[in-house]
């Protein structure tokens, strides 16, 4: 029998992706952008990545070329400035030629309760993980209905259907995010665009160890099915599979990994 509540062994690419084009914004870092990107070039597509730090995107890049044999071209992008977003899809067109795949991983958390928030906290976070996602949407949807075709994967949260202490900015931003993959979706359907959503619940990796206590982290693996949180390469094999083929009948979605335990 399978024991669940251990990592399973990393799954090869298997060219779902192939000829595809696909850029991913905050993809520096060792996060879920960053394995994002690694699983799209390992599935056969050409990646450009993008994020804010300049000198972790350059670092990503030359870690993607060692684990992939590709090294990306990449762009800068504050997802808050929309003459950052116009310059890296205008980049990224040059690179690529076309852009088939957009996976809009940015995202920005933090912990204050409700009665110590400030208004600049709950901006920057509202800022950044929901009007960023609206201004990638937006550019990319512009983009893809020109071209008549095209995929959008959102990285929401489980914290957009359920609640956690100290996370209402980041709750309220995700449940934007599911809200606004909903209604692109609608749109998109006009020309040829799917939009959906991957929800993870808690995916482990060196920033999160960095800015969570050991405790809190053992309470939030405790809650989920399997009894630990997940890779966050099994957060981008989600994103690869909405990016796929293998998802055409499916828009609009938002798909919880895993679980929705309260």
């Amino acid at each position: 029998m399978v024991n669940l509540k251990l990592p399973p062994n990393y799954v090869e690419g298997h060219n779902l992706l192939a000829g595809k084009t696909v850029v991913i914004t905050a993809a520096a870092g060792t996060g879920i952008g960053f394995a994002a990107a690694r699983k799209c070039i390992e599935e056969g597509a050409t990646v450009f990545i993008s994020d804010i730090h300049e000198g972790r995107l350059a670092d990503a890049a030359e870690r993607l070329e060692s684990v992939t044999g590709q090294k990306p071209d990449t762009g800068l992008c504050n997802v808050t400035v929309q003459d950052d977003v116009d310059a890296l899809f205008a980049a990224a067109q040059k690179s690529l030629g076309r852009i088939d795949i957009v996976i809009n991983n940015a995202g920005l958390g933090g912990t204050a309760d409700i009665i110590d928030m400030t208004d600049e906290q709950w901006s920057m976070v509202l800022d950044v993980t929901l009007n960023g996602c609206f201004r990638i949407n937006r550019a990319a949807m512009q983009i893809m209905k020109e071209q008549e075709q095209g995929v959008i994967v959102n990285n929401a949260s489980v914290l957009g259907w359920r609640a956690q202490k100290g996370q209402a900015h980041y709750a309220a931003a995700k449940a934007g995010v599911m809200a606004l993959t909903r209604c692109a979706a609608i749109e998109g359907t006009e020309f040829g665009v799917r939009v959906n959503a991957v929800a993870p619940s808690l995916a482990i990796h060196e920033f999160l160890h960095k800015v969570t206590t050991k405790e809190l982290l053992a309470e939030l693996e405790a809650k989920e099915a399997f009894g630990r949180g997940s890779e966050v390469w099994e957060q981008a094999n989600i994103m690869v599979f909405l990016a796929s083929d293998y998802s055409s009948y499916l828009t609009g979605e938002v798909i919880s990994a895993s679980s929705q335990h309260a």
